[in-house]
Formats: structure tokens, C-alpha cells, sequence
């Protein structure tokens, strides 16, 4: 049987649509899709769509928190593990 052949139904694979997901078309920066892709094979296999979910959920459980926040955020903890703070690292509001 040949897979391409339109006579045997769709192409690719068959997975089961969940009832909790819905399909829609978006258009993604190349750069964001190509990271997210880096990542699942970094990983040695996934989903880059389903990380593509995970990241959105998460930043709807962060209460949608603006990225200069989480950067600051970031920049804190790690600045905590590390040497103490100085003057020179503190980032001024509005500077990112």
C-alpha cells in the first residue's frame, strides 16, 4: 500500500486528536520554531509543539509575568548562587 497514495486516506501520522487540544494554524519566527526543535533533540526526542504548550502553560501559571520580570528574576537567583551583588550589576528599570 502506498502511504502517499490519497486513495487510502491522509497522510503522516495518525495520532488521535485530544478532545482538550484544538487545532489551529499560527505563524511562529523561524528562530522561535528552530529553538524549540534544538531543544527536543537535545533531548533525544519529544515534541517540539507539545514544549511549545508547556511554555505558554507556564507562563499562564506565572500569572503571565512580563519578560523583564522573569529576567530580573533570573538575573536575582543566579546572582544569589553566586558572587555577591555589587552596584555594577544591578540593572536599571527600563534597560532590557
Amino acid at each position: 500500500m502506498n502511504k502517499r497514495d490519497p486513495r487510502h486516506g491522509r497522510e503522516g501520522a495518525n495520532e488521535a486528536l485530544s478532545a482538550a487540544k484544538t487545532r489551529i494554524t499560527i505563524r511562529l519566527d523561524n528562530e522561535v520554531i528552530e529553538w524549540f526543535r534544538s531543544q527536543v533533540e537535545a533531548k533525544g526526542g519529544g515534541n517540539y509543539q507539545t514544549m511549545i504548550n508547556n511554555a505558554l502553560r507556564d507562563y499562564i501559571r506565572q500569572g503571565g509575568e512580563s519578560l523583564e520580570s522573569v529576567l530580573r528574576r533570573v538575573i536575582r537567583e543566579e546572582l544569589k548562587t553566586g558572587a555577591p551583588e555589587s552596584e555594577a550589576d544591578i540593572i536599571p528599570r527600563g534597560r532590557l
